[in-house]
């Protein structure tokens, strides 16, 4: 940062700062840049609470399948009635990315955050006790609603954060997601224990127990506390974390305000790239179809692994849990990778990687040799895709919330709506390896988009750049004749 009184720095310095991510910092962390290690010190803290509401959202995501058999004895239906709360939580969670995305451009950053996280406290509480199916659908489709503003807000916060330097960050806040997702079922197993498992309620149990229980159910209240306690502690104990978390994030409002960043807001350079919507429409498909062959592969590989490949339960087991594993470890580790490789090297790789193993799967669909390792292989190349796509059109323009609110619903969509066809699809043809060749397709349609996206961002960057440094010389010449001395400032 210029300081006043100094002498007109040369035009060489003044293109690193106009390079550097102070730029992009958000309002509310724009004040600190003059404080120099202050202010890195509060971005680094702010970084750090993100990743905890990161960690906090996959718990909330994750711990509503190993608790599903629960509520759904807690509200007399079966299992596949109750199917429809997976569908309004997505609902939810595609309406919360869209409103969070318009608000985060017109309010405080943290104050929404913090505001989101309460409401997704208070519904962590409530759904133990809702006592129906509709309610039950109604509060997981508000629970989306929170989570979804909190998952493009915290992606938006990041890039403000750090700019085009943050793809360190935005690994770890990713993988804090992966982690949470990864910890949710441990975290059911030791509140629920054996109290009320899959063998002790079988869907016919239940088909009968919702027959014949029909009447009283009609004449039971909304709520009502729920017969298993180690259920209601199980979302309670994830409730209290987030309500921690929500703390820290309206503390920070409560401590910059406002004012100050409406203030600064419009200090903040943008880069527009010269086919910025046609950069987010290609991104849009890009997450689409990475996320839907990601959930695809996770949720499908245990029972192709019985029906098509002829393994046990507990290998099919297996082979799920190192498709994860690996997912959520090289997650971890691409913290580190971010730091010396650029996020658009680290996509060409997981693209070669995702459209080998994919490959190989298709090739050798029956060999349990082949399905372990390119399970594994394919796990760990999807696991940096999301984050280091964020970063990577960063660098060429600058993503504001209704932005990062498109892509996120284009990931969503991608979730939805590909199980959902390839479920329908191995219904039909049940000898065909459907859920590989849906990731085969998918891997060939992000590596296909990708040089096409790298091809739109780039071809206009070196004019952009030509310009942007002679309008710097320029200034810097007016500069350092006395005829601009109040431009730094």
């Amino acid at each position: 940062m210029e300081l006043r009184g100094a002498g007109a720095p040369a035009a060489g310095q003044r293109l690193l700062q106009a390079d550097a991510p102070a730029g992009n910092e958000p309002e509310a962390v724009a004040g600190c840049g003059r404080r120099g290690g202050a202010g890195n010190r509060l971005r680094s803290f702010i970084t750090v609470i993100l990743c905890a509401s990161f960690l906090g959202l996959g718990l909330s995501v994750a711990i509503l399948g190993p608790t599903f058999q629960d509520l759904a004895t807690n509200v007399n239906r079966n299992i596949s009635s109750l199917s429809l709360i997976f569908v309004g939580r997505s609902f939810g969670y595609l309406s919360g990315s869209v409103i969070g995305g318009v608000l985060f451009d017109y309010m405080n950053h943290f104050l929404l955050l913090g505001v989101s996280l309460l409401a997704t406290t208070i519904g962590l509480h409530l759904v133990p006790f809702c006592k129906t199916a509709v309610l039950l659908t109604v509060m997981m489709a508000v629970f989306g609603v929170s989570i979804g503003i909190m998952d493009t807000g915290g992606n938006v916060l990041i890039l403000a954060l750090w700019g085009d330097k943050g793809a360190p960050h935005m690994q770890a806040l990713h993988f804090s997601f992966a982690l949470g997702a990864f910890l949710a079922p441990l975290l059911a197993k030791l509140a629920l224990g054996t109290a009320v498992s899959a063998e002790n309620h079988t869907e016919a149990e239940l088909n009968h127990s919702a027959l014949n229980q029909s009447s009283e159910a009609d004449s039971e209240s909304l709520f009502g506390v729920p017969d298993n306690m180690n259920l209601l502690w199980a979302y309670a104990v994830i409730g209290i974390y987030m309500f921690v978390v929500s703390i820290f994030l309206l503390a920070l409002f409560l401590k910059k305000g406002s004012r100050r960043e409406k203030a600064k807001s419009s200090a903040r350079r943008s880069r527009r790239a010269k086919y910025h919507n046609a950069l987010l429409c290609l991104l849009f498909l890009f997450f689409f179809f990475y996320v839907g062959a990601e959930v695809t592969y996770g949720s499908y590989i245990f029972s192709f692994a019985i029906t098509h490949a002829g393994m046990t339960e507990s290998e099919a087991a297996g082979l799920n849990s190192i498709f994860w594993g690996t997912f959520a470890a090289v997650r971890g580790l691409a913290i580190f990778f971010a730091t010396c490789l650029q996020p658009g090297t680290m996509i060409v790789l997981s693209n070669i990687a995702s459209v080998a193993s994919s490959l190989l799967l298709v090739l050798f669909n029956k060999s349990p040799t082949c399905l372990w390792a390119a399970t594994s292989v394919y796990g760990a190349s999807m696991a940096t895709t999301f984050p280091s796509g964020i970063s990577w059109i960063e660098q060429y323009t600058t993503i504001h919330g209704k932005a990062a609110a498109f892509f996120v619903v284009g990931a969503a969509l991608g979730e939805m709506a590909i199980p959902a066809v390839v479920g329908i699809l191995q219904g039909k043809y049940p000898d065909l390896p459907v859920v590989l060749y849906t990731s085969l397709g998918a891997a060939v349609a992000t590596a296909v988009l990708f040089p096409v996206m790298y091809k739109l961002a780039t071809s206009p960057l070196g004019h952009q750049q030509k310009e942007h440094r002679k309008s710097e010389d320029q200034k810097a010449l007016l500069s350092g004749s006395g005829l601009n001395d109040y431009e730094g400032e």
